[in-house]
């Protein structure tokens, strides 16, 4: 069977401009979303309440590195029944924002989704017919819908890739290229993006205050304080005479066979 030999300037000409269009679209999806996103202005009580939330957290999981006193304090300016902040602090019920929550969705396609299809769609016009590359390693014949669409050729091999789907497996593909060039929890990432976009009715629902407050109460009220420090001092000593002893006697090992050889 002939090998197939691509033509060295689709290398130059349809090979690499995908790469580079689908990288520069995500770099501009990133700061479009940081752009709209930076407008979203967090009430200065949510931020209070979250944090309030991540020191009880705290409090319980690394209580045990602090004296009994001062996760006593802690515990009592956050459980005390008439002056605790859990107490304290009544919120309203937060109602669902249907307004906020569509307009957050026409924002995510916005972003996410049209450039997709609009750059895929041009990219299928413009490169249509191209074999750009070959993976290098045999496939079975079902990724040639997957791997070759827009070339209708029975006959090819299914490791050949063409312009579409080329452009798609750099869509999903340049997550590292982001990572390295944006830093992590970019928006340049489709992947995440669509992760967030179907996960996003769930996460749109806001958190009741009283019932997340609620439940933190119970779960640091019925916390046990246990020191992970109480005999840290003895401990301490103990691990340096046993280093100590055995200093020693690998010295007065290596004494004796000096002694022995000489």
């Amino acid at each position: 069977m002939t090998e197939l030999l691509i033509d060295p300037n689709i290398r130059v000409w349809v090979f690499l401009p995908i790469v580079v269009i689908t990288f520069l679209v995500g770099i501009i999806r990133h700061y479009v979303s940081m752009l709209i996103s930076s407008q979203k202005k967090a009430e200065l009580t949510q931020i209070q309440d979250s944090q309030a939330m991540i020191r009880a957290r705290l409090l319980r999981e690394n209580g045990k590195y602090l004296t009994a006193h001062s996760f006593a304090m802690r515990r009592y300016y956050f459980n005390n029944e008439e002056t605790g902040y859990f107490k304290t602090q009544k919120r309203p019920p937060v109602s669902p924002n249907s307004t906020a929550m569509l307009s957050d969705l026409v924002r995510g396609n916005f972003i996410n989704v049209l450039p997709m299809v609009v750059i895929g769609g041009w990219i299928n016009w413009m490169f249509s017919g191209f074999v750009t590359t070959k993976v290098p390693f045999p496939l079975t014949l079902r990724f040639k819908p997957m791997l070759q669409r827009g070339v209708e050729l029975a006959s090819l091999d299914a490791a050949w890739v063409s312009s579409a789907s080329w452009y798609f497996l750099n869509v999903f593909g340049l997550r590292s290229i982001y990572t390295l060039v944006l830093g992590e929890n970019n928006a340049a990432d489709q992947t995440q993006a669509m992760q967030d976009q179907m996960s996003g009715a769930a996460v749109a629902m806001p958190q009741d205050p009283k019932a997340a407050f609620k439940a933190e109460w119970e779960a640091l009220e019925i916390t046990e304080y246990h020191s992970a420090l109480r005999n840290v001092e003895s401990d301490l000593l103990a691990s340096i005479s046993a280093a100590n002893s055995t200093n020693s006697i690998y010295h007065q090992s290596k004494v004796e066979d000096g002694v022995v050889r000489n």
